[in-house]
């Protein structure tokens, strides 16, 4: 800013307003600094509560996603310091992995297409019946039906196992040996032929959770007005309410119960190594990119491959989500 001082010459006094850049003002630095802890200072209770998951999110989920694309520019053995290779990883992955091409992409896709649409589309069913019921008998179906998804683990060695258990002892067999189906027991959880639809059986069962959890609450607050307005309307049966009130009014829990399954299924791949005992499982019938993941990470120790395929995998779960949303999504969310 200059002005004309008493002696007629020109002063260059420093203007306070901030710097003017394309006929905007310029915020200086002291003053966002300043904005920010005033907002800090009036939400410092709401930031508290956002505090933990906050760290934990950035802890383990943003720093890890970091460091893999990192790493997956470097030839690093988790022993010695990393070596910066470039594209190289992604060039093998792409033109060399035939074990990626042939078995871990293409079934990592069929047990996604097969569980990821199926288990969604059993959950909205099983949480809108479950709406149905009284309100003394809700809470028990509920948590029979969420419980697998928490206790998988437990009943992959309790139930599964021993349901698929390949000798004379195994529920199956015992059973489909007694009705004469079968002359000789089956060994189920190492067989390239059965592998697979084992995988997708028991996922299946152990797919109602967070996302069904969500569509049973979406389908308990849709507003009772709605199916009031609708019988005026002229709609007449029980499935016009789920198509034109009850899908369209739960929206977001429909759209959070698809992204739920496809990371789901995408990032599925303990449940082979659980049935079959190994990894990769046999003749790579039930290996999926999580598989891959592992078998290049924790076995191999080659951690910068391993981080590229994860990368993949990242990239594959983000596209897949953005089709959801826009299957799902309202504008402007």
């Amino acid at each position: 800013m200059t002005i004309r001082s008493q002696q007629g010459g020109p002063q260059v006094v420093p203007s306070t307003t901030g710097t003017r850049l394309g006929g905007r003002r310029a915020v200086p630095l002291q003053e966002k600094w300043r904005s920010l802890l005033s907002e800090l200072r009036k939400s410092w209770v709401s930031y508290l509560f956002v505090g933990p998951f906050f760290l934990l999110f950035v802890l383990f989920i943003a720093l890890p996603t970091v460091a893999a694309v990192v790493l997956s520019f470097t030839s690093f053995n988790a022993i010695e310091p990393p070596t910066f290779v470039g594209l190289f990883n992604y060039q093998v992955l792409f033109t060399q992995d035939l074990v990626f091409w042939q078995y871990a992409l293409p079934n990592t896709f069929l047990f996604a297409l097969i569980v990821g649409p199926v288990g969604y589309v059993l959950s909205f069913m099983l949480a809108w019946l479950i709406a149905q019921l009284p309100d003394k008998i809700r809470a028990f179906y509920t948590l029979a039906m969420y419980a697998p998804s928490m206790t998988a683990g437990i009943a992959m060695s309790v139930v599964w196992l021993i349901l698929f258990s390949g000798d004379r002892i195994g529920y199956l067999n015992n059973f489909l040996l007694s009705i004469g189906y079968i002359n000789e027991p089956k060994l189920w959880t190492t067989s390239p032929e059965y592998i697979m639809k084992i995988m997708i059986v028991v996922s299946l069962w152990a797919s109602m959770g967070v996302g069904f959890l969500a569509m049973l609450a979406g389908i308990q607050n849709v507003d009772k007005l709605l199916y009031e307005a609708g019988r005026i309307d002229g709609i007449r049966s029980r499935l016009q309410e789920i198509w034109y009130i009850t899908i369209p009014a739960m929206k977001p829990q429909m759209l959070f119960g698809a992204v739920m399954a496809v990371v789901g299924t995408l990032k599925a791949g303990s449940i082979s190594v659980e049935l079959t005992g190994s990894n990769p499982s046999p003749n790579y019938a039930g290996h999926l990119m999580i598989n891959h993941i592992d078998d290049y990470g924790f076995i191999r120790y080659e951690m910068g491959y391993a981080s590229a395929i994860s990368v993949v995998l990242l990239i594959i779960i983000y596209l897949s989500s953005k089709l959801c949303w826009k299957l799902f999504g309202s504008k402007g969310e």
